[in-house]
This record gives structure tokens, C-alpha cells and sequence, in this order.
């Protein structure tokens, strides 16, 4: 690939395995943002390398589900160099993604209770470089809705499939210049685009068929939040992310929810 060439990006997928990367090549990504839910950013990295190639570049991330179960307000960061824990408060969050110089995205917008609303991004509009404006899983409505802030707040657009299921993968992406990314995509290139604002368009399919995918991610969202919320918080030990795990060793004690 040449400079002047586009870089298609999934900026957003829960799963990773062999389907999704032949799905991702298929539908002609050049990289994809892999941030599991309940998963500590080294095995995140671990994963990410090991499917990564010279055809599709696999970049970890992680979505900090800050707040409570009540009230989570999802926020997604890339380019950390330590791991952050889930259950821990927003400004304890996007403290900790300063110190760490991460690239903040806002996953999803004012959606349902999971989601940062357009106050709070406001107040942290300095530190987040783009806001997630196409998303397969919400409505139409809430697309909108997310392009509405994303032009009131004068920040870029980004588009991912927010993919929990393999075949979701490549439904939706964002695309840079190749000038903007240079010759080879890499984690600090993305992110430095990112930050810059060096968003060319974003772009998803359409069609029966990502209606039908649409549909699906909306159950499992639906299985998510009913039986696998209690299975989480019930019937599992303490979550590798949660930040009273030995990893964290206290160290988010003073800005944790539980």
C-alpha cells in the first residue's frame, strides 16, 4: 500500500479469532481496535499480536466501563502502556488516560445507561480526540443523535461495528489517508491521526443483510445485559478488571464504585 492510498479501520471489535480476521480481510480492512469487554489490557495485547499481520494490523484497546452497573459510561482508550480497571469513576478514568498520554474515544453516545451523555463530553472535550457516530448495534436515531453532538461539540466522527459477534466484523469502519498514517499503519500512527483529527470519512454497509446483522447484535446485546449480567455479578469470582483484583494491587482504590 501506497501513501496516498486509503486505510480502512474497524475502530471497535469484541471478538478476535481466525474467522474474524479472514471477515476483516474479506471485507478489505487494513487494520482492526479490539477491546473485549472484561479482559486486563495484557492479554488484550497478547491476543492483538498474535493475529496480527502484514495484511491486518490488530491494535489493543480497552473500553472502561466507568460508573456503575447502574450508570455505566463506556469509554474507549488506545495507546495505553499500563492497564486501567473497570468500576471505577469517569474523572478517576480520564485521569489516569492523561497520565498515560492514551487517545480517548467515546464509544456509542447518549445510548441507553452505557454511555457518555453530551454533558460529559463536554466537560472532557479536550482530552477526547472522536466520537463515535455510526454504530450497527444502536438505532438509526441514536446514529443521528451521535452525529448531532459530534458536530455540536466540533469533534471528529469515527465508525466501527462494535462487533460482538464474528460476522458483524467489517459492517462498519473508518477510513484515513494514507498521507495522514504514512507508509505502514502502526499503533502510534493511528493514534497520532486520531488526535490530529485526520478522519477522511467513515462508511458501513447497507442492505438485508446488515440489517440481519444488526438484528442479531441487538439480541445478543439484549443476552448481555439479562443473564450473562447475572452470571458477572452473581455467579463469577472478582473480574480480572474489576479494581479490587490483586493485579491493581490498590492503586484505584480511591476512585473504584464498588
Amino acid at each position: 500500500m501506497t501513501a496516498s492510498d486509503e486505510w480502512l479501520v474497524d475502530m471497535h471489535v469484541k471478538v478476535l479469532d481466525d474467522e474474524v480476521v479472514r471477515r476483516a480481510k474479506a471485507s478489505g480492512l487494513d487494520a482492526l481496535v479490539y477491546a473485549p469487554h472484561f479482559t486486563r489490557l495484557p492479554e488484550i495485547e497478547a491476543t492483538a499480536s498474535a493475529y496480527s499481520d502484514d495484511e491486518l494490523r490488530v491494535f489493543p484497546a480497552r473500553e472502561v466501563f466507568t460508573g456503575t452497573w447502574r450508570n455505566r459510561q463506556h469509554v474507549l482508550a488506545l495507546g495505553l502502556s499500563d492497564p486501567v480497571p473497570d468500576f471505577i469513576t469517569l474523572d478517576g478514568a480520564m485521569t489516569e488516560f492523561e497520565r498515560q498520554d492514551a487517545t480517548v474515544l467515546v464509544p456509542h453516545p447518549e445510548f441507553l445507561n452505557v454511555s457518555l451523555d453530551e454533558a460529559a463530553i463536554q466537560r472532557y472535550r479536550e482530552e477526547i480526540a472522536a466520537i463515535e457516530t455510526y454504530n450497527p448495534k444502536v438505532t438509526d436515531r441514536s446514529n443521528r443523535r451521535s452525529r448531532t453532538i459530534a458536530a455540536r461539540q466540533d469533534l471528529p466522527p469515527f465508525g466501527s461495528s462494535y462487533a460482538h459477534l464474528p460476522g458483524t466484523v467489517g459492517a462498519a469502519w473508518t477510513a484515513f489517508d494514507g498521507e495522514a498514517l504514512g507508509d505502514e499503519v502502526t499503533e502510534s500512527s493511528l493514534t497520532a491521526a486520531l488526535e490530529a483529527g485526520d478522519v477522511s470519512r467513515t462508511g458501513h454497509r447497507n442492505g438485508l443483510s446488515h440489517y440481519g446483522r444488526r438484528l442479531a447484535e441487538r439480541a445478543h446485546l439484549g443476552w448481555e445485559n439479562t443473564w450473562a449480567k447475572v452470571d458477572r455479578l452473581f455467579l463469577s469470582g472478582t473480574e480480572p478488571t474489576h479494581p479490587d483484583h490483586i493485579a491493581y494491587d490498590g492503586a484505584f482504590d480511591d476512585v473504584a464504585v464498588y
